[in-house]
């Protein structure tokens, strides 16, 4: 029997993006900090617990050491709504593979990869089951299989799912494997569960997998916001549920005071709380509670941060698909949940700052009945939204995957194989006629965007992300140093992203291309700027180029400047 406080255990993160889950850096999702807690709680003591990225894999190759020498080595992963990211590049199959394949002690596999492997991280995937060579697979909870493990002498455990009580004390007891992430403490953000499963039965997901929902009481959750804290966090999203709306009631009408115990409780365990953002909200539930809603909506806004989206799972606006893919709500409803949040949680706290909380639309396609007017639809609803004079924060756009176990594993990827051309076409026009003019209305220049985490460098220009939900990527004239935080003013807009300079931004040391990307400026106007100061004020400035400048730009007296 192996005793488990001699064994050394190494995890190893590939990432997880799931319907009602997001693990890719700056995110750290549960899963390496439950099955931390787990092996703590099994007796695996936290000095002998290593954890990377499969980044750091990539990066580092003597990290390979510690999946070599591990006695146990657990990968955590998986890709059930494949998308684009920034921060880091989810695990391949063949990667995952090789793991097992570099591993000289026991290898554990777990978290959505066991729904299913495509050939690719991509949308338009059919999945299959797969091992990938590891010697055990959980095809229950990935921490309850570690604990079992490990307490069973590394030789078996059964599949099955942690209770309440245990999540409660593994989400504590794990909250130390965030000081080993690459990006701790300034630049990760924790997803937080308050709930699995889901009431409805679409065709395509997988959440429904883990059953009807199951909360975790507002304590629960609020104690391993603390743990976190104390490691140094202090930017969360709650986004591992399938409706936060819903949180602490019979799993479809709200519950505005739990709500409140849980957003007040977090608060006041992190009085240095820098960001608190959410994920995905049913606008089936706005429209058929509407009054506990709004007073659910309204908690939300009062403790969260600003620039905050709730996803909407609207996925077709077409009602054969609808029909069809048993989805829950119509574009009627989808559109009055939307004024809903736009009229309880759209507000600014500044002239200048994002909204609080706007809705995010997602779009799939791929679905049982989709049809050449199903496009059309989609987007029609799309402009009824932007007419009304209302807001998106975004609108997320993919191609389904099938995974057994879900209906849509009969129907495979043909469908969206047969429209891969049409979709292309039209994820374009929204591009262009819905993404650029909302992204104005939401962030028009001027807007301010704090503490914006440079993150690469690409043609002359900087580009960075703030932590949360859906952020957006910011470009910034110039080289600047990466790894630091600025403030940002927005100057421009693109499709999905932002042009900007820093804020303030002094007239008397700006660069020729920051001044051009004021508002109104341009080259020529940027080079009076340039040949003219220093300036002793704005006014001055504004004086001298008969244009009015923005309420950023500052001038530092001369002799301050360079």
């Amino acid at each position: 029997m192996t005793d488990p406080a001699t064994l050394d255990v190494t995890l190893i993160d590939g990432y997880v993006d799931e319907p009602a889950h997001f693990g890719v850096p700056p995110y750290i999702s549960t899963y390496p900090r439950f099955t931390a807690g787990a092996l703590v709680d099994a007796g695996v003591s936290e000095e002998r617990i290593t954890y990377h990225t499969i980044d750091e894999l990539r990066d580092e190759r003597e990290n390979w050491r510690d999946v070599a020498d591990a006695d146990l080595m657990i990968y955590l992963g998986g890709m059930t709504v494949p998308g684009k990211y920034v921060g880091g590049t989810p695990a391949e199959p063949d990667e995952v593979r090789e793991l097992a394949w570099v591993a000289e002690g026991t290898s554990l596999m777990g978290g959505p990869v066991r729904f299913g492997v495509g050939e690719e991280n991509a949308g338009g995937q059919e999945t299959e089951r797969k091992d990938l060579d590891f010697e055990f697979v959980a095809k229950g909870d990935v921490e309850a299989a570690a604990h079992d493990l490990v307490t069973n002498g590394l030789e078996e455990f059964g599949n099955r799912m942690r209770d309440v009580d245990e999540v409660t004390r593994w989400a504590r007891e794990g909250a130390f494997v965030v000081e080993q992430h690459p990006n701790h403490p300034e630049y990760l953000i924790c997803e937080l569960e308050t709930s699995r499963g889901c009431a409805y039965r679409c065709s395509f997901c997988t959440e429904p997998l883990y059953g009807n929902p199951a909360f975790r009481p507002p304590d629960s959750v609020v104690g391993e916001v603390d743990a976190l804290a104390d490691r140094g966090v202090k930017h969360f999203r709650l986004g591992r549920q399938a409706d936060l709306l819903a949180y602490g009631g019979d799993g479809e009408a709200p519950n505005p005071d739990a709500l409140r115990e849980l957003y007040a409780g977090i608060r006041d365990v992190v009085p240095g709380l820098e960001t608190l953002h959410l994920d995905n909200i049913n606008p089936v539930t706005i429209v058929r509670w509407p009054e506990q809603s709004r007073e659910g909506l309204s908690i939300i806004a009062e403790h969260n941060t600003p620039g905050d989206t709730a996803a909407f799972g609207l996925e077709s606006a077409d009602p054969v698909v609808q029909e069809q893919n048993e989805l829950n709500v119509t574009a009627d409803e989808c559109f009055r949940a939307i004024e809903i949040v736009n009229e309880e949680a759209g507000w600014r706290p500044d002239d200048n700052r994002l909204p609080k909380l706007l809705p995010g639309i997602n779009l799939l396609h791929g679905l049982q009945g989709e049809r050449e007017k199903t496009f059309e639809l989609n987007k029609q609803f799309l402009h009824r939204v932007y007419d009304a004079g209302l807001s998106l924060r975004r609108v997320n756009i993919r191609q389904v995957m099938a995974f057994d176990g879900t209906e849509m594993s009969e129907t495979g990827t043909q469908i969206a194989d047969d429209h891969k051309k049409q979709f292309k076409q039209y994820k374009t026009e929204v591009r262009e006629e819905i993404d650029n003019p909302m992204l104005q209305r939401v962030a028009p220049a001027g807007t301010l965007l704090p503490d914006v985490h440079l993150e690469y460098h690409q043609d002359g220009k900087t580009f960075g992300r703030q932590l949360g939900t859906y952020p957006l990527l910011v470009a910034i004239p110039g080289e600047h140093d990466l790894g630091r935080t600025v403030d940002v003013a927005v100057t421009d807009h693109g499709y999905r992203s932002v042009s900007g300079v820093p804020a303030p931004l002094d007239l008397n040391r700006a660069s020729m291309d920051e001044l051009a990307a004021l508002p109104g400026l341009g080259s020529q106007r940027a080079g009076t700027l340039v040949v003219n100061r220093p300036y002793d004020s704005t006014a001055e400035a504004s004086d001298a180029l008969g244009v009015e400048l923005p309420g950023f730009a500052t001038a530092r007296a001369p002799e301050s400047a360079d």
